[in-house]
């Protein structure tokens, strides 16, 4: 059955695959302009939101922009609509679009703008280059009669509870007797007002990642039979899992660095790159970071990169790897546009029931030429 979303609907989804708590401080991700609650008709991917941007999801009909790179990084003293910035704003605040951005959080996120760059330069058995956020975990048990054990054992399990390693709905159970007594006023499942009743119950325990604990709980309630449902959450020193920027990893077959760099320019259909290093040297171990990546060279070259691919680099930053002997290719910033691909995939699949259409915008945000 269709249903209507609004625009927080589409900004949970993107956070499920960002959470915004990965962001970097500095970051300013999430909702740009407009609202939380308008009904989304028509959504436009792109990597920035420049005036041209606007332009073309005005003549779209588009209601709802999700952009990688934040259209307002820092708190605004004026909105002066004679410059591009604020004729930018002036349009989409008069055509009721709304802007939402995920950037550092979707850089950091499993599956986000850093594997993408691996899976399509083909780097393998890939890690996390700078660790910036480990997952917090708590136990959650909860009390279910004998009855429905299996039913919201089940609904836990797949709102991620339970997951550890490759395995999911991971769970102990111990079976015993509850007791309560219904007082007035209450609509109890099972017994009688004013008195007591035993119960065989099951006590189901599992681990829940911090971030995902609302959801669950809230499956849990909805699968439980009774009116006030018993559980208990505690916290835990285990770690979940460890998230960071860039990523490190390996190719199959070692190449030399000139091979690699042209093999980086056909993958993002570039005409140049930047190299630094001698171009006859091996590449085996690669370490790529989207966007501007020049503060993490010694991160890279720490963890035995042989090359590491990322934008924006300077002179003398790149002069500094040059010199320790680490490869660099800078194949600019924009690379960074291949998550507008990845983001309509995965919203078609998660609005694939409802009728939104979503679009890549067409418009050229690269500020560069090649002459």
């Amino acid at each position: 059955m269709k249903r209507i979303l609004n625009n927080s609907d589409v900004f949970q989804i993107m956070e499920e695959w960002g959470p915004r708590k990965l962001a970097y401080n500095w970051d300013n991700v999430g909702l740009q302009i407009g609202s939380h609650a308008s009904i989304v008709k028509k959504i436009m991917i792109t990597l920035d939101v420049l005036e041209s941007v606007v332009d073309e999801a005005i003549e779209k009909n588009v209601n709802l922009i999700i952009a990688h790179h934040p259209l307002l990084f820092k708190p605004l003293k004026q909105v002066n609509v004679d410059s591009p910035q604020g004729r930018t704003i002036e349009k989409l605040i008069k055509h009721n679009i709304t802007v939402y951005a995920s950037h550092t959080n979707l850089d950091i996120a499993n599956g986000g703008v850093n594997d993408i760059l691996c899976d399509l330069l083909k780097v393998e058995s890939t890690d996390v280059l700078v660790n910036t956020h480990t997952q917090k975990l708590v136990k959650v048990v909860v009390f279910v009669p004998l009855s429905h054990a299996e039913e919201v054992r089940e609904a836990i399990g797949d709102s991620s509870a339970g997951h550890i390693g490759n395995y999911s709905h991971c769970t102990f159970q111990t079976e015993g007797q509850g007791t309560f007594k219904p007082l007035e006023g209450a609509n109890p499942s099972i017994g009688n007002i004013n008195q007591m009743e035993f119960v065989d119950e099951v006590k189901i325990e599992t681990i829940v990642p911090e971030e995902k604990l609302q959801p669950v709980i809230n499956a849990m309630i909805r699968a439980h039979p009774y009116e006030e449902v018993a559980y208990d959450i505690y916290p835990m020193d285990n770690k979940g899992e460890t998230y960071g920027i860039g990523r490190i990893g390996t190719m199959k077959n070692e190449m030399s660095l000139e091979q690699f760099s042209n093999h980086v320019k056909s993958v993002f259909g570039l005409s140049h790159v930047k190299v630094t290093g001698d171009l006859k040297s091996k590449v085996k171990k690669v370490a790529v970071l989207g966007g501007s990546g020049e503060k993490y060279l010694h991160a890279a070259k720490q963890k035995g990169a042989d090359v590491y691919v990322t934008g924006d680099m300077t002179f003398h930053a790149a002069q500094d790897a040059w010199q320790m002997g680490l490869s660099v290719i800078d194949p600019g910033h924009y690379i960074e546009n291949i998550m507008k691909k990845a983001a309509k995939q995965y919203i078609e699949k998660k609005v694939q029931n409802n009728s939104i259409e979503v679009v890549l915008s067409e418009s050229n945000t690269n500020p560069f030429q090649i002459l």
